[in-house]
């Protein structure tokens, strides 16, 4: 039998840490409407997470919730494009992960508001699995709330 050898770090991946895009952040961080953010930058998860937290706060959680799910989605594509394999540290203190989060945290809350309690629940775990800091820093409880 062939001997087994450990390769990589004992303790998990590396974090998945995003490259930053200064072209949709300075366009969001100067007040240019989301939604022409969104449409000139499809791919941005931080567009798309301005836009549900926006649907949210005007009390339109399925507009939330589809808003939320496209940017949730566009972030696992960038998070795959970067070397995450479905799980391991994306943290929070890494702005440019901050608009996957920010969709993740939006679809928890627009789940919930439709009642979508499995879904939000999966959401809110995800979050915490991407960064522990991660729920308490979008204002959202840690599972038992």
């Amino acid at each position: 039998m062939a001997s087994m050898s450990l390769h990589g770090n004992l303790l998990g991946p590396e974090p998945t840490l995003l490259p930053a895009d200064p072209t949709v952040d300075d366009a969001l961080a100067e007040g240019t409407d989301p939604t022409a953010v969104a449409a000139a930058h499809p791919a941005s998860s931080a567009a798309w997470a301005t836009l549900a937290e926006r649907a949210l706060d005007a009390g339109e959680p399925v507009t939330a919730y589809a808003f939320a799910r496209t940017g949730y989605h566009r972030g696992l594509d960038a998070l795959r494009r970067n070397g995450w394999k479905g799980f391991g540290s994306v943290p929070w203190a890494h702005q440019p992960n901050q608009g996957f989060l920010r969709a993740v945290a939006a679809l928890s809350r627009a789940a919930s508001a439709i009642g979508e309690a499995d879904e939000a629940t999966r959401c809110l775990d995800l979050l915490t699995d991407s960064d522990p800091q991660a729920p308490a820093a979008l204002g959202l409880g840690t599972g038992s709330d």
